[in-house]
């Protein structure tokens, strides 16, 4: 199980946005560690939306509390060096492989910091390991939903539970060479001033249909485009 756990929450409408991607992403506990605002307020509330039900359920803990984790997973913007151990980091997508492959009774605790500093050295030396977002070097800081969108992003994909696309057949092999013996029939049919540039259209087609991964409504929308150029 993964729990979201924002250590010292400055903002309720961020707690309130942390809520809505959680939701997002199929996420449901949320942990709250000496919260600075009131996470039940009308701005968290509003910035929930539908997530309502997370805010409502979260929990409030001691610090304590976090020993009783598995695995305490920290994030920060502020990077170290090779002799900086415990602000080596790994990244989102790192982190969510190594995720896919434990117990889903192993209790991790992902922890984001303060919206004004994020999490102190003491709390992230209290970490198994950091994890950093890729951000530009000129501003590296994210805002604390955005963060948690990121980081929950990756775990949900690797989770295997995105199935965008998996009711979408692509097209075979055999389809694919209609479509190119349909492309190669039109631009027989038109003017170009060498074979050399006629050759690169055919291959320029080849690659774009090659590429495309289209699906089978997509390829005979595009065959009865080609019938009609001819």
């Amino acid at each position: 199980m993964i729990s979201v756990i924002l250590i010292e929450p400055e903002k309720p409408g961020n707690v309130g946005a942390v809520a809505r991607v959680m939701k997002n992403f199929d996420f449901k506990d949320l942990i709250l560690i000496d919260p600075g605002c009131d996470h039940l307020s009308k701005e968290a509330l509003d910035r929930a939306s539908h997530a309502d039900d997370i805010l409502k359920r979260a929990r409030k803990i001691g610090r304590s509390a976090l020993d009783s984790f598995d695995y305490l997973i920290g994030t920060t913007s502020k990077l170290g060096t090779d002799y900086n151990l415990p602000r080596t980091p790994i990244t989102p997508k790192q982190l969510a492989e190594r995720l896919a492959s434990i117990s889903r009774k192993t209790k991790v605790g992902v922890l984001f910091g303060r919206e004004s500093y994020g999490l102190s050295n003491e709390e992230i030396k209290k970490c198994d390991f950091i994890v950093s977002i890729p951000s530009s070097k000129g501003y590296p800081a994210m805002n604390l939903s955005h963060s948690v969108a990121v980081i929950l992003y990756e775990i949900y994909c690797a989770s295997g539970k995105n199935r965008i696309g998996e009711n979408f057949n692509p097209i075979t092999n055999a389809e694919k060479k209609q479509i190119l013996k349909m492309v190669n029939d039109a631009l027989d049919t038109m003017q170009f001033s060498t074979k050399e540039k006629k050759e690169t259209q055919r291959t320029l087609w080849r690659r774009i249909i090659g590429k495309s991964f289209m699906t089978r409504r997509e390829a005979y929308a595009l065959m009865g485009f080609l019938k009609k150029i001819k």
